[in-house]
């Protein structure tokens, strides 16, 4: 697994705004954990979440000094194009053409309703976590309170804590359930709570949006995303185009989003 194309983007966004931050510049450094803590859960309730969840997401929970150490270990993405599809595409390759074919059905009825084809979609959850394979271990909700606590992006990762107790209090996960990568992003394609909200769907119509368990809502959800920033359907997608443009609102990398395209099309072409 690598870090996730929203985190990176959020992240960088964060960053730059982390000077003028008006909640970090108010409280960091001046309230004790568990008086932060309170704040949260009084915030929670204040939004409509219900006491329930917050119960079961926030009793408990503790600081991880190991998720501040990635944090800050955190180096600038410097690989070519040529070196990081390299490394990235031939070992995921032949699996990525046998869940095309695996799951050519379900892909079918994602195209025909998000206008996404199977190859994009097949691509991009082999690089972001080897086809669910590598999801993360971190608890989320420990996660996103140590980051939210943090004094670096303190407004970004309160408010993905608060739409983690969204979708604990909607009743698509539990918090048990919700494990990931460091910084808080879950499932097979690695979606921001916060984008989890606004793109996750029931594809599978078991009454709940499983990131982590169902690959149907995973590669449509994936979709859902693409499609709600412009996908065309029937298109092409190598760059330049108006769907390479798409590719890059899920990794403002270029060199992520030309090895998206470049493994969707050799995913097209195999047999």
């Amino acid at each position: 697994m690598i870090i996730s194309p929203l985190l990176r983007t959020l992240l960088v966004s964060a960053l730059l705004l982390a000077p003028s931050s008006s909640y970090a510049a108010a409280t960091c450094g001046s309230a004790s954990f568990e008086n932060w803590l309170g704040d949260v859960r009084t915030e929670a309730a204040g939004k409509g979440i219900s006491q329930r969840a917050i119960d079961a997401a926030l009793n408990g929970v503790t600081l991880d000094n190991t998720v501040l150490t990635r944090d800050r270990g955190q180096q600038v993405f410097q690989q070519s194009f040529e070196q990081f599809s390299g490394r990235m595409v031939p070992p995921r390759l032949l699996r990525g053409s046998d869940m095309l074919k695996r799951y050519g059905s379900v892909l079918g009825r994602i195209e025909a309703q998000y206008g996404v084809p199977g190859p994009v979609l097949v691509a991009i959850w082999g690089l972001e976590t080897d086809y669910g394979v590598n999801t993360g271990k971190f608890p989320t909700i420990r996660s996103l309170v140590t980051l939210a606590y943090d004094c670096r992006r303190a407004d970004m990762f309160r408010g993905e804590l608060l739409d983690a107790l969204r979708i604990v209090d909607r009743g698509d996960l539990t918090p048990t359930e919700m494990r990931g990568a460091w910084a808080g992003e879950l499932g097979q394609t690695q979606f921001m709570p916060s984008s989890y909200l606004k793109f996750a769907v029931d594809f599978d119509a078991n009454g709940r949006r499983d990131l982590l368990h169902s690959a149907p809502d995973v590669l449509a959800s994936t979709a859902n995303y693409l499609a709600s920033y412009g996908w065309k359907r029937d298109q092409d997608f190598a760059p330049g185009t108006a769907n390479f443009a798409v590719i890059q609102q899920w990794n403002k990398s270029d060199v992520y989003a030309r090895t998206i395209a470049a493994f969707a099309s050799q995913l097209a072409k195999a047999p």
